[in-house]
């Protein structure tokens, strides 16, 4: 490889800032291509920092106009600067002020990191090290400082002006532009600084908190898209609600602002006051959005503004400490989002997202842990294993003490490190004081990468009237750069358990090793003791997925059924199913032969106990019915499978399950979506419950078309003809886009007609099509390249087209001659010049390919090391093929 390798960058090796920075003074005024920025930092030496240290900025792309200490200009000699930095060799030993005058061009910024343009508005994004593009800076999440800005644009141009905190003064600069004044009383590290400018339409609302003050909450859209706004600007009015009711929290600003933007490397960004979002997860109308959006939207508008307390009052002190806030709100957004719909059926979502991201990212290359020991580019460690493991690790830390102890801790926390930058150390502290319960074990899943394996055996004693589970746990070795290193030690692991009685109902069972339902796993192996069994039940095991372990259970298909029919737990009654469809696929799909067309035994068992389950309880709890429903996916299947993965063979095998269960169950499913049909005019809710009759009926309509294509090419014609809203539409396409033929192509040409000027709507026609398992859609995604609604420059369409392809296509990302390999390997070189970022996201499509057969794995090698030799990679992708090609150091330790 020819690119400069960035330093490791070590959690040992921490230490404080030499320089502290007391207030940010900025001035920043707007032009397209030569903004100026001026900055007046208050610093002091660091009581905890080396004293006489030269002071160290970071900067990056930056141009510096001018600079004077204590308002005079420096000496000759006294500092040294350039495009990456500024250092001031002798900085005086008493606090000073340093003012610096910088120049940035946004709209040449093509990385979309500090200030850039996007469709002519000016936005910010400084996480994790954006504001060093902005002006030279102390640019760390430990240097807190109170911000005031003044923005100045003009007012054509940029008649909206936005900033951190609250509105100050505005006024007039000259018959063309005006300014606006912004300050932010609660001091933040610079990743949380924003600003905006531009032409922007405005929704707007008040909220009134816990205290009675009256918070000014706006959404800012494109304008003449104010009206698909009114469902994020609920969704924030209700966020702001739920945190005073779960968490105490109280809103702290006189305003609260989300502003749309449609060029952005992430999801949104939770900037202080200040919200910048994807406008994917803000704008929502019945014609454009699916129910999918609806509920996305929900759980991100709540997530970013979570943030205000879990990250930005109390923040990170360095960004190994990322978890502690991307963990701990993901599990807050997941709690919100389970009080406002169904909470069995969210549960489900989140483990399905666990298994099909952070599993595989856990058995591959990529592996860290929660807390990483080192990284080299931290803009890689935004992965799955922190947001959603973290959350895992949040919640199986409430399961263990209990909601209102765990209450208190967070009430502790919050209160003990506000307005601070935190550590795991100090989360944990909180939680063992308020219980009087040593942490130090369970800390050990922020430091371990990989999936436990938990194995669980049990036998009854008929003459004891005794049940017995025995639980062993496995711990991958995983040496990896970003990990601890040395021996895995045992976790904690609490297992939420129960026992069902064969004829159904729980058995009335005591054991002196579970408190509330609860067995907490503490060492390598563990032994729970029931007494008063007088026959032999079926344990219920990790009820809720009480723990994010991979279980190895030898339940046979007669225990799965009692599981489903009959276990008071929703998640296991959902896993049981999975797992009699997981046993007839991984089966099928090793022998390398698809079922042919009978499921056998075992497949025959699933479609009479999906049978007796929809006629039972399918309208009760339509959302439920249509999980239940829907087989596990490819990615799961090759995790099951764990090497030698063939992606076809795993593609058969599921297919022709889902044929085989849709000719068992048509007529059922036919007469389900009669009667979940609304109404012609019945207006459209994206509510829990309107969603969940969408999404079995849609569920219904998928299996029928799977069995009989001719019956479901004619539904799903239908269906997208009359559909009054994107759900429908999007499924009948989603439906009609795996079965080829005229009828397909005529639909996806409808649509693209239809939707042409809606680029969030183009996206999923874009996604849909980068998701056909044939072999010509390698040709196609090539074409849609070229198609005028894409653009390289946009990271939606980058996603909806070549992520999507590389993510959910694995037949074709995984071709057997390595077209699929060699298209994602180009795209990633061609977007890394202008957004590493981008393009380092899409390379970790790569990191399951150790696991597929052996032709597979020598074509993604070769596709690997193509990338790994060209010359000039940005450090983001030069890490993450760095990593991926890194010699395999996974092992099981039994």
């Amino acid at each position: 490889m020819r690119t400069e390798t960035p330093p490791v960058i070590r959690l040992a090796d921490y230490r404080p800032s030499d320089y502290l920075i007391d207030r940010v003074d900025l001035d920043v005024r707007l032009h397209p291509t030569e903004t100026r920025v001026t900055a007046t930092l208050a610093l002091r030496p660091n009581p905890a920092g080396e004293a006489g240290a030269p002071l160290v900025l970071d900067g990056d792309d930056l141009t510096l106009l001018a600079i004077a200490l204590d308002g005079q200009p420096t000496a000759p000699g006294a500092i040294e600067a350039g495009p990456r930095g500024l250092t001031l060799h002798q900085p005086p030993s008493r606090p000073f002020v340093l003012s610096l005058e910088t120049q940035v061009n946004p709209s040449a910024n093509t990385k979309l990191m500090g200030l850039y343009r996007s469709n002519g508005v000016y936005c910010t994004q400084c996480e994790a090290d954006g504001f060093r593009r902005i002006t030279y800076f102390l640019d760390r999440p430990d240097v807190l400082a109170v911000y005031t800005t003044r923005i100045e644009a003009d007012r054509t141009e940029a008649p909206v002006l936005l900033g951190n905190g609250n509105p100050v003064e505005t006024g007039e600069v000259g018959p063309d532009r005006h300014f606006a004044v912004w300050h932010d009383p609660h001091p933040k590290p610079a990743y949380l600084f924003a600003l905006v400018g531009g032409r922007l339409g405005r929704i707007a609302s008040t909220f009134t908190t816990l205290e009675g003050r009256t918070v000014e909450v706006a959404v800012y859209v494109e304008p003449g898209k104010e009206e698909r706004a009114p469902y994020a600007l609920d969704a924030v009015k209700r966020a702001m609600a739920w945190d005073e009711r779960a968490f105490g929290r109280v809103y702290d600003l006189d305003v609260f602002n989300v502003v749309a933007v449609s060029d952005f490397n992430m999801g949104a960004m939770e900037n202080k006051g200040l919200n910048i979002f994807n406008d994917k997860y803000v704008l929502a109308s019945p014609d454009t959005a699916t129910d999918t959006d609806y509920a996305n939207i929900e759980a991100i508008i709540a997530h970013e503004y979570f943030h205000n307390w879990s990250g930005n009052r109390v923040t990170c002190r360095d960004w190994f400490q990322l978890c502690l806030k991307e963990g701990l709100t993901v599990f807050r957004d997941q709690e919100f989002s389970s009080d406002e719909r169904s909470r069995p059926v969210h549960r489900i979502a989140e483990v399905r997202t666990l298994r099909a991201r952070q599993f595989p990212e856990d058995a591959g290359p990529l592996a860290h842990p929660v807390r990483p020991q080192a990284y080299r580019e931290i803009n890689n460690f935004y992965t799955a294993t922190v947001y959603e493991k973290g959350a895992e690790i949040v919640r199986m830390l409430r399961t263990l003490l209990g909601p209102e102890t765990f209450r208190a801790g967070m009430d502790l926390y919050f209160a003990r490190c506000d307005g601070t930058a935190a550590t795991v150390e100090d989360f944990l502290a909180a939680f063992a004081e308020v219980s009087g319960r040593d942490l130090t074990a369970f800390a050990r899943w922020y430091a371990q990468a990989g999936t436990p394996v938990v194995s669980v055996s049990g036998r009854h004693d008929p003459h004891a009237r005794t049940y017995t589970l025995d639980f062993h746990q496995s711990l991958p070795v995983v040496a990896t750069e970003a990990s601890a290193g040395g021996e895995p030690q045992p976790l904690v692991i609490p297992v939420a358990l129960g026992l069902v009685a064969p004829e159904g109902g729980p058995v009335a069972a005591r054991s002196e090793q579970v408190r509330d339902g609860v067995f907490v796993l503490e060492q390598e192996s563990g032994r729970v003791v029931f007494t008063d069994v007088p026959e032999a039940p079926v344990p219920s095991l990790f009820r809720g997925f009480s723990a994010p372990v991979r279980v190895a259970h030898a339940l046979d298909a007669g225990q799965r059924l009692t599981l489903l029919a009959r276990d008071s737990d929703p998640f296991n009654r959902w896993q049981a199913a999975q797992g009699l469809a997981l046993d007839v696929l991984t089966a099928r799909a090793r022998a390398g032969a698809p079922l042919v067309d009978e499921a056998g035994a075992d497949g025959a068992a699933l479609a009479e106990a999906l049978g007796t389950f929809l006629d039972a309880e399918a309208l009760a709890d339509p959302a439920f019915a249509a999980l239940v429903l829907a087989i596990p996916g490819d990615q799961e299947v090759a995790q099951e499978i764990g090497a030698n993965v063939d992606p076809d063979a795993i593609h058969r095998a599921r297919w022709t399950l889902r044929q085989h269960l849709g000719r068992a169950l048509a007529p059922r499913l036919i007469a389900l979506r009669e009667r979940l049909a609304a109404p012609a005019d019945a207006p459209f809710s994206p509510d829990a419950a309107s969603a969940g009759r969408r999404a079995l009926a849609n569920a219904a309509l998928d299996l029928v078309a799977a069995a009989d294509p001719a019956t479901g090419t004619h539904m799903a014609e239908a269906q997208f003809a009359r559909a009054t809203n994107m759900t429908d539409r999007l499924a009948a396409l989603a439906t009609l886009a795996l079965l080829p033929g005229e009828a397909r192509e005529r639909a996806l040409q409808s649509f693209a007609q239809t939707h042409r000027t809606e680029p969030l709507v183009l996206d999923k026609w874009f996604s849909l099509q980068a998701t056909i398992p044939e072999a010509g859609t390698v040709e196609r995604v090539r074409g849609l390249m070229r198609h005028e609604g894409f653009s390289l420059g946009n990271p939606n369409r980058v996603r909806s087209l070549i992520g999507s392809f590389s993510l959910n296509n694995p037949t074709q990302f995984h071709r057997e001659d390595g077209a699929g390999y060699d298209l994602v390997a180009e795209t990633v070189l061609a977007l890394d010049t202008r957004n590493p970022q981008v393009a380092a996201r899409l390379l970790t499509a790569f990191s399951t390919w150790r696991m597929v057969e052996a032709k597979r794995r020598a074509r993604a090698e070769a596709a690997l090391r193509a990338i790994a030799g060209s010359p000039g990679l940005s450090p983001d992708v030069g890490d993450i093929v760095n990593r991926s090609l890194a010699p395999a150091r996974h092992q099981a330790n039994a």
